[in-house]
């Protein structure tokens, strides 16, 4: 693909990955993605802003085979779906000066063997004139990781954010435009990535208030021309209160568990509780971190397998501690036919979720009258510790 016009003054550059369907060797993508570099052209100097996935680094070579000069290659993150291109671009222009944050200079030279002597480090707030344009760089630290800086063009009010706001979105549009897989596709590529750091995320989002934004470009996904949506939505996600719903992942080897399930679904729906639900065998967990975005309660479904949850329960709960969702409560739906003893053990595991566990409803076998009676008053308390805290 060829360059594509964003402004006069800015061209994106970089590749659309159409058939990527694995990111980070556990993410799904099953709209592929994009990996966007930027050339700003000043009337005096040319900066490239990213690079590209290595695996594509040819599309971006062949975009830049028509520009002659680079003055500046800004990177903004180390991860190599955005830097890992860097040592073929540097050699290219070899008068080029490569500039990052302070974090980002000594990643990059572990990371990609790059030279000291070619790496400018450009402090927060720094400021890079290209002649009629002016380049300021934002430290933006862990979205996601520590060393991610974003790069303001004042002129032109746009800022480029990097993976703040991005989107695994594979589109041959420039611009977000009115897409409707554009808001599907950022909130799962926060849910799977971003979700974990709320809290830098939230000090950024009132720094850049700070600043007039007239666009967004991100270097997954297409560009926001009308940023706010984008910008009020991980303002909601980030800080809003969870809502009045509940995320059921579960597994049942014969059946037993998928009753109790079932019963909690109806149970939770007559009572006028969201529920979500995600059979493990078949799940897609990117669906899974998107749920958990907004959701209240966990309720984990699971039989006992030799002695403990089943592995898919536990690598669920294991992910869903690692994504650091909002949720205030969980509780246990169990079957077990010998392994009576693994159930006093279930809460540990929900540990890392920093949530209330509830009473465990466990059935031995298949569940009866007062098993399914639990599952009715589980649901009553689920209700009734939302309506307390205002959930909607």
């Amino acid at each position: 693909m060829k360059a594509r016009e964003v402004t006069p003054k800015i061209q994106m550059l970089g590749a659309v990955d159409w058939n990527r369907t694995l990111f980070d060797a556990l993410i799904p993508l099953p709209q592929g993605t994009s990996y966007n570099a930027y050339l700003v052209s000043g009337n005096q100097k040319v900066a490239l802003i990213d690079t590209a996935d290595p695996s594509l680094q040819d599309q971006l070579l062949e975009q830049l085979a028509s520009v002659p000069r680079v003055d500046y290659v800004i990177a903004q993150h180390a991860e190599q779906d955005h830097s890992g291109a860097l040592p073929q671009v540097m050699a290219k222009y070899p008068k080029a000066q490569l500039i990052c944050s302070q974090k980002a200079s000594g990643m990059l030279q572990d990371l990609l063997d790059l030279p000291a002597n070619r790496i400018q480090v450009a402090a927060d707030g720094e400021t890079l004139s290209l002649g009629d344009l002016t380049l300021e760089f934002i430290y933006t630290p862990w979205v996601h990781w520590p060393e991610t800086m974003s790069t303001y063009l004042k002129e032109e009010k746009t800022l480029f954010s990097c993976d703040f706001f991005g989107s695994h979105l594979a589109t041959s549009q420039v611009y977000a435009a009115d897409d409707p897989a554009v808001y599907p596709a950022a909130k799962r590529y926060y849910a799977e990535i971003m979700m974990p750091f709320r809290v830098p995320i939230q000090k950024n989002l009132e720094r850049l208030a700070a600043y007039d934004i007239e666009r967004i470009a991100p270097s997954h996904g297409p560009v926001y021309a009308a940023p706010l949506w984008i910008v009020d939505a991980y303002k909601e996600w980030v800080s809003a209160p969870p809502k009045n719903e509940v995320v059921i992942p579960y597994i049942s080897m014969h059946h037993s568990t998928e009753m109790l399930v079932k019963r909690m679904i109806g149970a939770l729906a007559e009572r006028g509780v969201g529920v979500k639900v995600f059979d493990l065998t078949v799940a897609d967990i990117g669906e899974m971190a998107m749920a958990l975005v907004d959701a209240a309660t966990v309720v984990v479904g699971t039989p006992i397998m030799l002695g403990g949850p089943h592995p898919l329960v536990g690598y669920a709960i294991n992910l869903a501690a690692l994504l650091k969702p909002k949720a205030k409560f969980a509780a246990f739906l169990v079957s077990y036919g010998w392994g009576a003893g693994a159930v006093e053990r279930l809460p540990g595991l929900i540990e890392g979720l920093k949530v209330e566990a509830l009473p465990p409803v466990v059935a031995r076998g298949m569940p009866r009258q007062a098993e399914m009676e639990a599952v009715d008053a589980l649901a009553e308390l689920i209700s009734t510790k939302h309506r307390e805290m205002g959930f909607k």
